[in-house]
């Protein structure tokens, strides 16, 4: 793997349809994550507020297929393009980037996440 640069043991990853070009997530991945998204197709990423690992649609079974991997010039960020099943969001949006600073919806919402989740969010 290059001189990737965490910081915290941490590497922010834009995800983006592969497709569509759409911007659907950042998240940030650990080295343990990178090497389970290279060795299963599918996309892994490490929580900093639950403190641990997690696949992608684990909950949801919104998963994220990943084709391919770039990182930025810097080696400090990485792009995943993915074909995205369902939603991106964890709030039933397609892609998180689904509202202005205005607070105007200019997203499509695809699932309800109570549904999902409970009442307890995820």
């Amino acid at each position: 793997m290059l001189n990737l640069k965490f910081v915290d043991g941490l590497i922010p990853v834009i995800v983006q349809d592969k497709k569509s070009g759409q911007v659907l997530m950042m998240a940030y991945a650990n080295e343990e994550a990178i090497q389970l998204t290279l060795k299963t197709g599918y996309a892994h990423y490490y929580s900093r507020s639950r403190k641990k690992l997690w696949k992608k649609g684990e909950e949801s079974g919104h998963f994220q297929k990943v084709g391919q991997v770039l990182t930025d010039c810097d080696e400090d960020c990485l792009l995943y393009l993915v074909e995205q099943k369902g939603a991106a969001c964890h709030t039933g949006y397609v892609s998180c980037f689904y509202r202005t600073l205005s607070e105007d919806i200019v997203g499509t919402k695809i699932f309800d996440p109570e549904k999902v989740y409970g009442k307890n969010g995820r």
